[in-house]
């Protein structure tokens, strides 16, 4: 028995349904969700063809382009990809823009080589809709606490031993400071909004379940500016954050100097290396440190840049002969002179929103409890 059309968008997100997203690739690389897979009806192409078409000539002529473009062989291999997810993926459902003529098509073409596939009603734009009125909607009931403290605190390790909270830096695929960037790059502005909703979405569930309360628990993200990367947080999301109380980690110097050189070269470097080979992943990882110590030139003044610069290049030089250990050198002083004046003024402002600050073990059992 085939399983019916849906437009029960809150099931599939927190089900993490698999998708067949029909929309052409470009439409799908500006935004997307995280479980659904591209294979298009059309190509970027053939959209483009059948668009002018329908402007000149109507819907009749560019359906009947569409026809012609994707037909034969072409029309073959597309459904083949399709039966293919619908095989792997008995619980999914196929999509396109609208919930209109190409996922129509492509449910059709799918039932005609014998496979009854479900459509997801209203399509992308519907879900897209879903996800920003669920995650204001989960903004405007829940409470939430922010963690702060220093850089290299380790304030994302302790928020992901939390069952509450959600690692903004994750979803948005980047450390969150000037030295944050991961080699694989960052998703899109829409993917990341998308990616949060569904994460607020789901912990917001788990609340109801544990509580049995709609707007009981509160939900604990990480001290962030407007952009993590180039991924800006969403209005609602900053007014949220603005207003919530703040639970501080405190940690020494030394302490965050040895969380830093770990987080930004043995893991970052590791990164590197997987995605482009030992050799060119470490000359990736050297550019983006030059690069990243250029960034921060301004703020650094000319002179304090100069020197800090030049003990980066000697940490350089002694990683190459296989001595990692001189980047502690230029860590420190970054830490002390450029990021804590940075922070310190930042949490001078917001002072009045502090309710904890301690260890991070007594802030973890804080938050827990």
């Amino acid at each position: 028995m085939s399983r019916p059309d849906t437009k029960d968008f809150r099931a599939l997100f927190l089900r993490n349904t698999p998708m067949l997203d029909t929309r052409a690739p470009l439409e799908f690389t500006k935004g997307a969700f995280p479980h659904a897979i591209s294979l298009p009806l059309m190509t970027d192409v053939e959209r483009a063809k059948v668009g002018t078409c329908y402007k000149q000539q109507g819907q009749d002529a560019a359906i009947q382009l569409g026809h012609e473009l994707v037909s034969g062989q072409i029309k073959d291999e597309r459904v083949q990809q399709w039966l293919a997810f619908a095989a792997a993926n008995p619980d999914g459902y196929l999509y396109c823009f609208r919930g209109g003529l190409r996922s129509q098509i492509s449910q059709r073409w799918l039932a005609e080589a014998g496979c009854e596939y479900p459509r997801i009603t209203g399509g992308y734009k519907a879900m897209r809709r879903f996800l920003i009125d669920a995650l204001e909607r989960v903004l405007d009931q829940r409470t939430a606490i922010i963690l702060s403290g220093r850089t290299g605190c380790a304030k994302t390790d302790l928020l992901n031993t939390l069952p509450n909270s959600v690692d903004l830096e994750g979803l948005a695929h980047h450390r969150g400071s000037t030295f944050g960037k991961r080699p694989a790059g960052q998703p899109s502005q829409i993917d990341f909004e998308n990616s949060l909703a569904i994460q607020l979405l789901r912990k917001d569930d788990a609340l109801q379940k544990l509580d049995g309360v709609d707007d009981a628990g509160s939900i604990v993200l990480e001290d962030e500016s407007l952009l993590i990367g180039r991924c800006a947080l969403p209005e609602a999301l900053r007014a949220r954050m603005a207003a919530s109380d703040i639970v501080l980690i405190d940690a020494n110097l030394e302490e965050r100097v040895e969380h830093s050189f770990n987080n930004y070269i043995l893991h970052k470097l590791a990164e590197w290396q997987e995605q482009e080979g030992e050799e060119l992943g470490f000359a990736g990882f050297v550019a983006d440190l030059r690069d990243s110590m250029q960034r921060v030139r301004k703020r650094l003044g000319g002179v304090r840049h100069a020197e800090i610069s030049d003990i980066l290049e000697a940490a350089i030089a002694a990683h190459e002969r296989g001595d990692n250990s001189l980047h502690r050198d230029w860590i420190r002083p970054m830490l002390d002179g450029y990021y804590d004046p940075m922070y310190d003024y930042q949490l001078n402002k917001k002072s009045d929103r502090i309710v904890f600050r301690g260890r991070a073990d007594d802030v973890r059992a804080y938050l827990l409890n």
